[in-house]
């Protein structure tokens, strides 16, 4: 019996250090490239990975800083090793994830910090990033510049123009 017990347990390691997309461990990465502010392509056990930030959105490379969010995040990280926590796909199905770096700061408080993001939605009981939030609205960094500054959920949806169509 506790012998079985111990192969069940190895199997699940084996499986969970194989294929981290379905792991709770933290694994190393190098960033290739920074897409967006949060948006990066990782790589990891001969693979490439799309990654999102996890708990927060960064404007749009069009919309008003969507530029300086990536050039930030990109002197953080692009080509630097970091450590990839809670990796998982989200509603979307995008991988999500809490990306550190080696002293283990999080890029996305630091993005938020600089205000070059917004908390999301669905992480908003996370009372840290909605602080952050709310220090960088104060102080106006940022995208906190603008007295009204449109987030991206907004800025991508459809805009209805008014335009009639005949049939």
């Amino acid at each position: 019996m506790m012998t079985s017990r111990r192969i069940m347990i190895g199997c699940v390691l084996a499986v969970a250090s194989a294929w981290p997309a379905f792991s709770w461990a933290d694994f190393d990465a190098k960033v290739l490239m920074v897409h967006e502010g949060d948006r990066f392509t990782i790589y990891h056990d001969e693979q490439r990975e799309m990654i999102y930030l996890k708990g927060i959105d960064c404007p749009e490379l069009k919309q008003p800083f969507g530029k300086q969010a990536r050039r930030v995040a990109a002197a953080y990280v692009e080509s630097r090793k970091v450590v990839i926590r809670g990796l998982k796909r989200d509603r979307q199905g995008r991988m999500t994830a809490d990306v550190l770096l080696e002293d283990g700061r999080n890029i996305a408080h630091e993005l938020i910090k600089e205000g070059l993001a917004w908390a999301r939605v669905q992480f908003r009981d996370d009372q840290s990033l909605n602080d952050m939030e709310e220090l960088a609205r104060a102080a106006h960094r940022g995208l906190w510049a603008d007295p009204n500054p449109v987030p991206p959920w907004k800025w991508k949806a459809p805009k209805n123009i008014g335009r009639k169509f005949s049939n």
